[in-house]
């Protein structure tokens, strides 16, 4: 198992409608497509604080990651939800990803 961690920085006074599309799309589009979700949360403390939305998926390899990602990501449900979303302006302003794998550690 490997995990992908992403951590998106919000537009400012933006992250209640990311969460919204989170909680409205995003989760069920992610299970849809087999994208197991291993936690998600908004940084409470620390930096980014206020704009930062964090989560990590659980994939089986990377080869897992980049088929799911394309098919999420070319799913038309998403295409439309996204720009829903964004017809005011884009959501988000930065994007940090991840993927780390505890093989060694077990």
């Amino acid at each position: 198992m490997i995990y992908e961690l992403r951590e998106y920085t919000a537009v400012p006074g933006m992250l209640p409608r990311l969460v919204k599309r989170f909680n409205e799309h995003t989760l069920r589009l992610f299970a849809k497509h087999g994208m197991e979700v291993a936690f998600i949360g908004h940084t409470a403390f620390g930096e980014d604080s206020v704009n930062e939305l964090v989560y990590a998926l659980k994939f089986t390899s990377y080869a897992d990651i980049e088929e799911k990602w394309n098919t999420f990501l070319g799913d038309p449900e998403w295409l439309e939800a996204k720009a829903a979303s964004e017809a005011d302006g884009p959501l988000i302003t930065a994007v940090r990803r991840r993927v780390i794998n505890p093989a060694m550690f077990q």
